[in-house]
């Protein structure tokens, strides 16, 4: 007889205890992975302004908090989720800063500190701006990748918690799953680690990287041509057995590969040897900054953002700039999903829960939404809506209004019967 409740089969995930070997490549692997994507990330311009890009657009955009129903309750829930981003000690914007590594890592892990809310307090850590004794976040700190030691699992593949070595005294501390948010940019075989949006650009890069080095050595020596050093004819230099010959050779291949043209530039040289160098005579065969633009673009293309590369280059269009940003900004809007999916399946469960007793009417868990990454076109947004509205698909109303007003920045609407705004969050928001 089956039993259909248990689980029979496994993943398959390649690792030896908490360690992952999904990765094929070496040096993309472990903490020599995580070291070669924060030199791509720290260390070349495109992938730079890349990421940069990114932040700036998701640090900009808006957030809140939608309620689970329509009670009071809910609306008060949802309220006090608000109130807990906004009263950490890290602001909610740089705690998005911090989990937004995982673009760069491929996976971000925050441990849950909670704190009781008693009002202002000598010790940061405790301080609240409100004393209602309630439970909220105090900070939800990025427990970073090179510090990693292992992940810990049971023998169903169920992930258990984080091992961890961190400075300053390495010593061993594991971090059980239930204190932890675990952001993924994807998820495969259950992996923890996810993958990095940098992981299709590395071969790029690092291509790039050694044309520039073999760019930057030609430079250096004026792209003058090889230098060669001859020994004097009485002088066997190859002689390996002869250990004088040998070092004198070791010293002059030293010389040879630390000629400069700098402020420093000169030789002595002994009598009998001779120094000269071999030149091409004319241009180089590659052109490399054609080179290094091919592999810019690429590594580009690999996160829909070649559009950066337009106006830099010979080609390219305002359309072809506007729908290539487009796509960027649905790829952004996906990580964003991908924040507020884990907030609002796990976070703010475990901090409703945690008040269960003040909270326990709700009607559902209030949930986390994200504002829209860049501004609508008004031009584009206008013409569409006097176009359905001629057609009479749709009549002007408060709703389609207060939309309209929130996409062009502008005042939101007046409720002049009760004689001021309509009522929002806002009011409970700057409660204490």
């Amino acid at each position: 007889m089956i039993n259909k409740y248990n689980e029979t089969g496994r993943i398959g995930q390649k690792r030896t205890g908490g360690i992952f070997y999904e990765e094929f490549l070496k040096e993309l692997r472990g903490k020599r992975g995580i070291e070669t994507y924060r030199e791509m990330a720290e260390n070349d311009d495109i992938i730079g302004s890349i990421l940069f890009a990114i932040e700036m657009l998701i640090r900009g955009c808006s957030w809140d908090v939608q309620a689970g129903g329509n009670n009071s309750i809910d609306e008060e829930a949802s309220v006090f989720v608000w109130q807990c981003m906004n009263d950490m000690t890290d602001t909610w914007i740089d705690t998005i800063s911090e989990i937004l590594s995982m673009l760069t890592y491929g996976w971000s892990a925050h441990e849950i500190v909670y704190k009781r809310r008693m009002g202002r307090k000598k010790d940061i850590r405790l301080s609240s701006k409100y004393n209602d004794g309630l439970i909220g976040w105090q900070k939800l700190p990025i427990r970073a990748q090179e510090t990693l030691y292992e992940w810990q699992y049971d023998d169903e593949d169920n992930l258990t918690g984080m091992t961890q070595m961190p400075p300053p005294k390495y010593n061993i501390i594991t971090i059980p799953i239930e204190k932890l948010l675990l952001f993924r940019t994807k998820s495969r075989k259950g992996s923890p680690e996810g993958r990095s949006i940098l992981r299709n650009s590395y071969r790029s890069w690092y291509f790039k990287k050694r044309i520039q080095e073999i760019e930057g050595i030609g430079i250096e020596r004026d792209l003058a041509g090889l230098p060669v050093m001859t020994a004097p004819n009485d002088m066997d230099i190859w002689d390996t057995y002869d250990d004088d010959m040998v070092k004198m050779r070791t010293e002059a291949e030293r010389y040879v590969k630390n000629i400069r043209r700098d402020s420093m530039e000169g030789i002595v040289l002994p009598p009998g040897w001779k120094l000269e160098l071999l030149t091409t005579g004319g241009r180089r065969n590659f052109d490399t900054n054609a080179i290094i633009e091919r592999y810019d673009a690429r590594i580009a293309m690999t996160v829909l953002a070649d559009f950066i590369m337009l106006g830099h280059q010979s080609t390219g269009t305002y359309n072809l700039s506007a729908d290539k940003s487009q796509m960027f900004s649905v790829a952004i809007g996906a990580y964003l999903d991908i924040i507020a999916e884990v907030f609002n399946n796990k976070a703010i469960p475990d901090l409703i829960d945690m008040n269960g007793e003040y909270f326990k009417d709700i009607t559902d868990y209030p949930k986390i939404i994200h504002g829209e990454v860049e501004n609508r076109n008004l031009g584009e947004l206008g013409d569409f809506i006097q176009k359905i509205a001629g057609a009479g698909f749709i009549s002007p109303d408060e709703s389609l209004e207060s939309y309209l007003r929130d996409a062009a920045k502008l005042p939101e609407i007046l409720d002049y019967n009760n004689s001021g705004a309509t009522p929002d969050k806002s009011e409970f928001k700057d409660k204490e």
